[in-house]
């Protein structure tokens, strides 16, 4: 995907429309072009050149969108990163990726300066809305830019992005996109949604993830306006679809109960939606018509999408109410359902979900092995437990990997149990994904100490915050004297699933 092309266009079409809005502010698609491309040619100034990685850290502002977008007009690969991030984390994916720049907004527990150090590829840092000296500023960057066409040649096999599925401490997953891979999820709206410059969104999902990145390719593809929240809160973002007659919007499930809890709900006029979609966690059915009760007038679809698939990659087609399923796949994609020794297992049965599609990752960066196991055969091996119905409909029935989705983020149990192992007084943790109501699953640790040792939960519940993303951090702890093991002498977590 040509990002600076489609921009472009789109900015040519509906110059004054507007493409974003933010706290009651609005920039039209004239504007975001002309920033977009100041910025891309300040830094081409710099010596940001393609093939170059740069990173983005900030919370879901106008200036992400704006990053994103001259950093692809000069052919950079980004690197996106959850404004949640920890210093350790942060650090791991900066030098995994070998990050030459980081665009990021400052944050009270967090140096910049350390990271600076800490990062040996790291050149510069550039601020948003903050001048601090030994850093660059983004608003005179802009300022200071040409709003001519970069004019970088794009292919689709160069590297577009690194997003990492963890900020992991020390086994980082980047998954490597090409430019090819970025038309999947402009493409994949168009049999979905149907989106048009008639349209308005609201996202207060991170733009660092696919579920938010893909907000803005539907902002560029099509000319819609995109409103945007910097966290989500029920309330506001109730208030901002009745202000801005928002017509489509996707969540994780966890919002959509978090919405359907507050008692003003029926209070707001919510005519305007037409679309809405559901991805992430497994759903639960009755959520979503509960939600329909208060905007009938809307279309409800689930679906299901990871980030090695760019973003949506099967989904409900629009008119049906099979809400238990995910959908069909879209017509570029590929699937089937096989059994432990990669054979396709007949209709009805339960099996993991393998896809195969020009959508899918280049890879996982700097980790061919990781690769190699996940990609079989040009197959994607998702790691999720799933089955196929007679006219072709998909039910995700559970994991296989030691994956644990988060209200739609992915935690990996490896990554939580490592950082948690730090404590002086852990001798030994394992941490499994336990159902959740609100999120779909959540995290779930089983420690053992130390001889002799005694902690109190709340003592690793904050050792853990000072490590982990909020969302890694487990919510349930059990101490135990030792960990079941099996055979193999590894941690029978089967074991410990049984107990819960």
């Amino acid at each position: 995907m040509d990002f600076a092309q489609v921009l472009v266009n789109t900015a040519k079409k509906f110059p004054n429309k507007p493409a974003l809005i933010f706290q009651d502010k609005s920039i039209s698609f004239s504007q975001l072009k002309d920033a977009s491309f100041k910025l891309a040619n300040s830094l081409k100034k710099l010596g940001v050149k393609k093939g170059d990685k740069v990173a983005i850290y900030l919370p879901i502002w106008p200036e992400y969108v704006i990053s994103y977008l001259a950093l692809f007009s000069l052919g950079v690969t980004v690197v996106p990163l959850d404004y949640l991030l920890t210093m350790d984390e942060l650090v791991t994916c900066l030098s995994h990726s070998e990050t030459k720049l980081l665009i990021a907004k400052s944050k009270e527990d967090l140096s910049l300066e350390e990271l600076k150090n800490k990062v040996k590829s790291l050149e510069n840092i550039i601020l948003c809305n903050e001048k601090k000296k030994g850093f660059l500023s983004f608003e005179e960057l802009v300022a200071k830019g040409a709003s001519d066409y970069p004019g970088t040649s794009i292919d689709d096999q160069d590297y577009a992005m690194i997003m990492y599925t963890s900020g992991s401490t020390g086994r980082p997953k980047g998954v490597l996109k090409s430019y090819r891979n970025m038309d999947s999820a402009s493409l994949a709206m168009k049999p979905t949604v149907d989106p048009s410059d008639k349209d308005t969104v609201i996202c207060c999902l991170p733009l660092s993830h696919d579920g938010g990145f893909v907000f803005i390719q539907c902002l560029v593809s099509y000319g819609v306006t995109m409103v945007m929240l910097e966290r989500f809160s029920p309330l506001e973002f109730l208030k901002d679809i009745q202000r801005y007659k928002v017509t489509f919007f996707w969540l994780v499930p966890s919002m959509f109960y978090a919405i359907l809890h507050l008692k003003e709900i029926e209070k707001f006029d919510l005519s305007s939606l037409t679309r809405v979609l559901v991805f992430g966690a497994p759903s639960a059915p009755e959520v979503l018509k509960r939600f329909h009760m208060v905007c009938p007038n809307s279309a409800f679809l689930n679906g299901w999408g990871m980030t090695e698939t760019m973003g949506p990659t099967i989904v409900l087609p629009m008119g049906s109410d099979n809400l238990a399923s995910i959908g069909k796949p879209l017509p570029w994609v590929e699937i089937k359902i096989i059994d432990d020794n990669d054979q396709e297992l007949p209709v009805g049965s339960v099996g993991e979900l393998v896809v195969k599609s020009w959508a899918v990752m280049v890879g996982y960066y700097k980790d061919a092995e990781a690769t190699a196991q996940v990609i079989r055969n040009g197959w994607l091996h998702t790691g999720d437990l799933a089955r196929i119905d007679q006219k072709g409909f998909v039910y995700i029935v559970g994991r296989k990997k030691e994956m644990i989705k988060v209200g739609g983020q992915l935690v990996f149990a490896p990554e939580v149990e490592e950082a948690i192992h730090k404590h002086p007084k852990v001798a030994e943790v394992a941490v499994i994904g336990v159902a959740d109501k609100l999120r779909g699953e959540v995290p779930m640790a089983f420690i053992a100490l130390k001889a002799g040792e005694k902690v109190l939960e709340e003592e690793i519940r904050s050792f853990a915050k000072e490590h982990l993303a909020h969302f890694k951090v487990p919510h349930y702890y059990e101490f135990c004297e030792s960990l079941p093991k099996n055979r193999s002498g590894k941690v029978d977590k089967e074991m410990l699933r049984s107990k819960v």
